[in-house]
């Protein structure tokens, strides 16, 4: 293989020089420094010069070390014996356990996309019972779609797709898929516990980079995690759970690599490829023929800016989105969901049923009437309002209490056994509400 040489050194950016043919785009180089040091190709740049990330932040690396091409990417293990393990994104393991191994053992590099289907035909709308009320009436799980968990910090994103994964893994049908990207190491680590616990490791893939990892291994565990999710659905035929947590973190470590690329941001701050990068992660979970990928995506909120670009970019993405509010949460509903604000484009007849249809429509309206009487009440009084107003007053009430519940993965901390409701007993209780 051709080799190069180190020629400066800046953070994690590494610029090498080829005088013959220089790396593909995506390409690991590795630095001869007795250590093997892995670097990524990011771009070319002319004169033969590579633009490299160091992948490990391994600072073993000087000016003018040679480095040798080594003729493919960041590849990761592929089929059964990655069931059950944490890997990080360049497929090594986290769980202290020994590297993935196998008799049938193949590799997959993370960045070649797959072919594009072109003769899958759309299959009748299946939809799985997640048990939180709030989410199977307001954004009904379809299988093959994905659904967005939106909130700022500390508002209980991580409990509800740790809920989420603890109910729908449990009945055992497909596989299910873990991404951290970006998040607390204290959430991996519980989460691990909790699927150990409850026996549910032999269904689960998971793939960690968490804070503590630098912006490379970040922003490639989402790719890594999605491209073995790739194989499972395209080779063993599965249907794929796939929850990430998160996904705006995914965002902000390309941002970082952009600037210490020294790359000219966009209008809103963020790096100058952020539509592209959204697109293609997105447009690769997703369903044909051989299987379907359903995803549950958390996207953290800044400042609590709903309007902020990349949350925009995120949620144009995606079918349903749940928005989980701080004033929710103040007052000690859980899950903290922002009933007026959820949406999702599946809530259809076709899709849920004319009673279920009828039913949120019904909701919707009560809600909104509820908020437009909340300003009246606060000058006036409860007292002031027709009898109408009071009553439907009274209903919105009820309906919001309704959708509060205990989680089954927060047991273990509050002593108070978690709810699990069918969607037949959760549009029973809203239209003994209603009625």
């Amino acid at each position: 293989m051709t080799s190069g040489s180190v020629l400066s050194i800046k953070d994690l950016v590494v610029r090498v020089q080829f005088d013959e043919e220089a790396p593909q785009i995506g390409e690991l180089i590795v630095v001869q420094n007795g250590h093997d040091t892995k670097l990524l190709v990011d771009h070319l740049e002319v004169g033969g010069i590579a633009m490299c990330l160091n992948v490990r932040s391994d600072r073993r690396i000087q000016k003018g070390m040679s480095v040798e091409r080594s003729g493919k990417g960041i590849q990761v293990p592929l089929g059964e014996a990655t069931i059950g393990r944490i890997l990080d994104a360049l497929g090594d393991p986290l769980d202290g356990l020994p590297p993935v191994t196998g008799p049938d053992l193949q590799y997959k590099d993370i960045l070649k996309l797959p072919p594009r289907s072109t003769n899958f035909e759309i299959q009748k709308p299946e939809i799985l019972e997640t048990g939180i009320k709030v989410i199977d009436f307001f954004t009904p799980f379809v299988k093959g779609r994905k659904i967005g968990i939106i909130g700022g910090a500390g508002v209980g994103k991580t409990v509800l797709t740790m809920e989420l994964i603890n109910n729908i893994a449990r009945s055992g049908s497909g596989l299910s898929f873990f991404a951290g990207v970006g998040e607390r190491i204290r959430e991996g680590h519980e989460l691990y516990e909790t699927l150990k616990e409850n026996d549910l490791l032999k269904n689960t893939c998971m793939f960690f980079a968490q804070m503590n990892e630098n912006p490379v291994q970040r922003s490639l565990i989402a790719v890594s995690s999605v491209a073995l999710a790739e194989y499972f659905r395209d080779e063993q035929h599965k249907d794929i759970l796939f929850f990430a947590d998160n996904i705006y973190r995914y965002i902000q470590a390309r941002n970082e690599l952009a600037t210490i690329l020294d790359q000219t941001p966009n209008e809103g701050g963020y790096e100058p490829t952020i539509f592209s990068d959204i697109k293609v992660l997105q447009d690769r979970l997703s369903s044909n023929e051989n299987g379907s990928i359903t995803s549950v995506q958390t996207i953290y909120v800044p400042a609590d800016d709903l309007s902020d670009p990349a949350v925009q970019l995120i949620q144009h993405e995606l079918d349903s989105i749940i928005v989980l509010s701080r004033k929710v949460a103040e007052q000690g509903m859980r899950p903290a969901v922002d009933l007026s604000q959820t949406t999702s484009s599946l809530l259809t007849p076709d899709i849920v049923g004319d009673r279920h249809y009828v039913l949120s429509v019904q909701v919707q309206a009560l809600l909104q009437k509820y908020d437009s009487l909340k300003s009246i009440i606060a000058i006036i009084g409860e007292n002031e309002l027709s009898a109408s107003d009071r009553a439907d007053y009274a209903k919105a009430k009820k309906l919001i209490n309704n959708f509060t519940q205990n989680m089954n993965v927060m047991t273990k901390h509050t002593g108070v056994p978690g709810d699990f409701f069918t969607r037949e007993q959760t549009l029973q209780s809203i239209e003994e509400i209603i009625a």
